[in-house]
């Protein structure tokens, strides 16, 4: 009978070692690492090794292969530097542990609890990045953002990262992931038109929606993805993920 309340006891302190205010986290789902050095605003490196990708989030790109640092790149870095630079933190994985370049993918926690992905986006510091099947913590991580975007913080206040207007969009955004704000002028089967972009879900993306969730004639919403156009010159937007759509 003691041996079991023992069991019960350390299954309790367990679980409670995982959590934390509006935590989704797993028993056995996270582990600890100590951080050895910052590539980026969402890139770190441990003592072993590990490449880690902060899960759920995009920080601006410092300068990197002749390429200058977008607007924010540097502060996102000098940020995720100030908070981790040789600590020891807890990585908390999802569905998918790496992505196609071999890095680990993760929400990273201070030993205090604090949410890194999450504190990055309130302070402006990135915005939300997400491909399913991973997806803890995306409502979470949108409010963070919502509430970034309304304050004007960090990037929400520079051209380049702005909610642009459907109606303002022409060429020089194509190949820009951009958030988009319209009114939806047009419906089809997994395709809707706000004002000349067509947003549409690819074939791959639809076990992840419902035909309930996109919006009809008349909604306003935001979108988010990469602007792209189309051998008929259509500006298009693909949807990867529910969480794409506002």
């Amino acid at each position: 009978m003691l041996r079991n309340r023992f069991r019960i006891l350390l299954l309790c302190l367990l679980l409670s070692s995982t959590a934390h205010a509006g935590s989704f986290s797993v028993v056995g789902q996270s582990r600890w690492v100590t951080v050895a050095s910052v590539f980026d605003g969402d890139t770190f490196r441990t003592n072993a090794g590990e490449k880690v990708r902060l899960l759920g989030i995009n920080c601006p790109e410092v300068a990197h292969d002749r390429q200058a640092a977008q607007p924010f790149g540097n502060e996102a870095k000098r940020r995720l530097v100030s908070l981790i630079a040789g600590k020891t933190v807890r990585l908390l994985l999802d569905a998918d542990k790496k992505d196609k370049y071999g890095r680990t993918l993760a929400h990273v926690y201070l030993s205090n609890g604090a949410w890194i992905n999450e504190n990055l986006l309130s302070e402006g510091l990135a915005y939300v990045y997400t491909f399913m099947p991973n997806h803890r913590g995306t409502e979470q991580l949108l409010k963070a953002e919502r509430l970034a975007r309304n304050n004007m913080a960090g990037i929400w206040k520079n051209e380049a990262f702005r909610i642009l207007d459907s109606r303002e969009l022409t060429p020089r955004f194509i190949g820009q992931f951009r958030l988009v704000r319209g009114t939806v002028k047009s419906v089809q089967p997994w395709r809707f038109n706000m004002e000349q972009l067509s947003i549409s879900v690819p074939r791959k993306h639809r076990q992840w929606f419902t035909p309930a969730q996109l919006p009809q004639v008349g909604d306003k919403v935001i979108v988010r993805g990469t602007v792209r156009i189309s051998m008929s010159r259509q500006l298009y937007l693909a949807l990867h993920s529910p969480f794409d759509l506002e």
